[in-house]
């Protein structure tokens, strides 16, 4: 499987991303600069945290229109695995590939440090190496991480089993402890911790790895030709 890791101006969790994926996960990884036109050759797209153009106007707010999210939309149409953590997160709510939009934390502080989420849906391809109701560690680090969306699109992110993490002891006012969620379709997830900070025990753990081993897993169940 090959993964992009998206470059925006003002990424700084790219290098992060690379090393989770090509050191520990194994897999083949390149850089992509924010105005690549083209993304048909890989078949997972990951949108690292950072602060993209500065975070000026609001997060994610001048990311969305680099020339690279007209390919993302369009691995999103067709069914590609697409992550973003954090600021990566927010690209996506202000692109609209998610539902919602992001608030400063309710402490109006930057918050950094281990915390742990509940796994609500494992049924994800995100998801599916951990447990149903796996308490885990993921490290978060960001100031503005205060997920929000009106009731009725509350409602329809529980119908349709959207919610895949929640957080344990909410660190920044999100409604709901919501930590991370899907589309629709099942293929697009944003989370505002970083599961590519924890993929080692020598990083304070790797309860991370298991997002990305699901990927994989549920990629190759998709593509591998069976003989």
């Amino acid at each position: 499987m090959k993964f992009a890791v998206i470059v925006f101006p003002g990424s700084n969790c790219d290098i992060d991303m690379y090393h989770a994926i090509k050191d520990e996960l194994g897999e083949q990884v390149e850089y992509v600069w924010h105005d690549t036109e083209s993304l048909d050759e890989f078949d997972g797209i990951l949108l690292p945290g950072g602060f993209s153009y500065g975070d000026y106007l609001r997060t994610g707010a001048i990311a969305r229109f680099s020339k690279v999210m007209q390919a993302v939309v369009k691995a999103s149409e067709a069914g590609k695995p697409i992550l973003g953590v954090c600021n990566g997160f927010q690209i996506l709510l202000e692109a609209g590939l998610l539902p919602g939009a992001m608030r400063r934390n309710e402490s109006l502080s930057f918050i950094c440090k281990p915390v742990e989420l509940k796994v609500v849906n494992n049924q994800s391809m995100f998801s599916s190496a951990y447990a149903q109701g796996e308490t885990i560690s993921i490290p978060v680090a960001h100031g503005e991480g205060n997920y929000y969306c009106d009731e009725e699109t509350l409602a329809k992110l529980k119908e349709n089993n959207q919610i895949v993490f929640t957080y344990q002891d909410n660190p920044n006012g999100s409604l709901e402890d919501i930590a991370g969620i899907i589309n629709e379709k099942g293929n697009v997830l944003g989370m505002m911790p970083h599961p590519e900070r924890a993929v080692d025990e020598l990083l304070g753990g790797a309860d991370g790895l298991k997002l990305f081993q699901s990927i994989v897993r549920s990629w190759r169940e998709a593509n591998v030709v069976k003989a």
